[in-house]
Parts: structure tokens; sequence; C-alpha cells
């Protein structure tokens, strides 16, 4: 049985948000009055079919786009106010952002890339060394610390990713298809850990994805079609969740 949900606060708030790509007889209106909230203490799932703005809507909660109109509140702070050089400083302490794309620094070794964040804010060296080998650990690939992204599978680079977003412990996580380069096995260890987060009472986990083996680890999910949430479903957690073989996308 998982463990319960603690007391939850909202700390992401989406509020009639907007987004548009293009101009004039080319323009798409990619998000659409989009409401949505994130709570602590969950694991929010948003799915639907490609195309319908999941991605978009991430991107422009984490704060790496920007949006045409609405408000996106993250933590207390308005995102589309804060400045760039404020908003650049808030996403690198309170978001952790894994991209579909994995972005490693190929002249950097594993634990190095791992380790960004945490140089950024400041720590020393040596212990942005240690806790990138300990987040290591936890995703299988503690031997592996010294090697350079090219020497790695594609789903290992994903879990290099992985810990990359979780080693400074942002109290928000963001994930663009985590599992899609994950067999069954692998899957199963990086959604036990974002359990593992999500259940801190003072952080958040919102996962897009296709991927339909991982749906059991959402308390809830939120369903999105041509730029709108038509749904949001809480989930019973009376259940064990547990990751199929099955990929089906």
């Amino acid at each position: 049985m998982p463990d319960p949900v603690p007391s939850s606060r909202i700390v992401v708030d989406v509020r009639a948000v907007e987004k548009n790509f293009g101009e004039g007889a080319n323009r798409i209106h990619v998000l659409k009055q989009v409401h949505l909230q994130a709570r602590t203490g969950e694991i929010l799932m948003l799915v639907g079919p490609s195309g319908c703005g999941k991605t978009t809507l991430l991107s422009a909660i984490a704060g790496t786009l920007k949006i045409e109109s609405g408000e996106i509140n993250v933590f207390g702070n308005q995102l589309e106010k804060m400045s760039g050089g404020a908003l650049t400083r808030f996403r690198a302490k309170n978001i952790g952002f894994i991209f579909q794309q994995f972005n490693l620094i190929p002249t950097l070794t594993v634990a190095e890339n791992v380790g960004v964040p945490l140089l950024i804010q400041g720590v020393s060296s040596g212990k942005a060394l240690k806790r990138s080998r300990e987040i290591l650990e936890r995703v299988g690939l503690g031997e592996r610390w010294k090697e350079r992204p090219n020497k790695l599978s594609g789903g290992q680079q994903q879990r290099v990713a992985i810990a990359r977003a979780l080693v400074h412990e942002p109290p928000l996580v963001i994930c663009d298809e985590p599992t899609a380069a994950l067999d069954a096995q692998n899957g199963e260890i990086v959604l036990d850990l974002f359990r593992q987060v999500a259940r801190s009472p003072d952080r958040a986990v919102i996962i897009v994805t296709h991927d339909n083996r991982i749906f059991t680890y959402a308390d809830r999910i939120a369903r999105m079609d041509d730029g709108e949430i038509v749904e949001v479903r809480e989930q019973d957690q009376n259940h064990t969740p547990h990751f199929e073989h099955e990929h089906a996308l």
C-alpha cells in the first residue's frame, strides 16, 4: 500500500492562461483559458493526445515560456510579473525540470552533469559531487558516475537527467515524458523515486505522459484536449502502484 498523501496545499495555480504561436493566418491557439492547480504531497499527471498543449502548459508552469494572458502562480510568485533575472533565480532554486531530450552536457561526466543545479546555487564542487553520487545510486547508476553521457544508453541518459532534476531537492518537479526511454524495471525505480519525492509535505510533482503504464502512480490525472483541461480526476489511492511491462502510447 502506498503511503497516505499528507495534508496538501495549492502551490501551482494556473488561471485563464492563453498561449498562441505564429502570426496572422498561421496563428495557432495552443492554450485556451486553461485552469489547473497542483498541490503539495501529490503526483499530478497531465495526459491527452499529441499536440493538445501539454508540453506548452508544462513549459509555462516552469517559467521557460511566456504566456499571452492569464496568471501562473507558483509558490506564491506570479511568474508573468517577475523580471528575467528574478525568474531565472527562482527556477534554479525551486523547479526541477526533466526534458524529453535529456539536455546533458557532453563534455561533463555523469556526476558533473547531475551536480550542475547545485553549482549554480553556490554549493562547493566537493559537496556537489557527493550529493550527485548519492542521487545516482538511487536511480541505479552509482557505478557510472565517471562516464561521459555518450557512453550511456538512452534510458541511462534519461535517468541521469532525472537525477539532475532531483539533486537540489526542488519543491516542484516538472517532468515531460520521463519514462518514455525506460524499460519496466527502471521505470519502476524512477516512479517509486517520484512518489517518495511527492510524499514530502512541501513538494509537488507534475508529469506529462502518454505512458499508461504509470497512470496508477498518479494522485490526480488532468486530461487535456485541443488546448483545454477537459477533466481532472482524483485517483483511488487504495491500490499498490505497479509499472506494467506492456508499453502502450
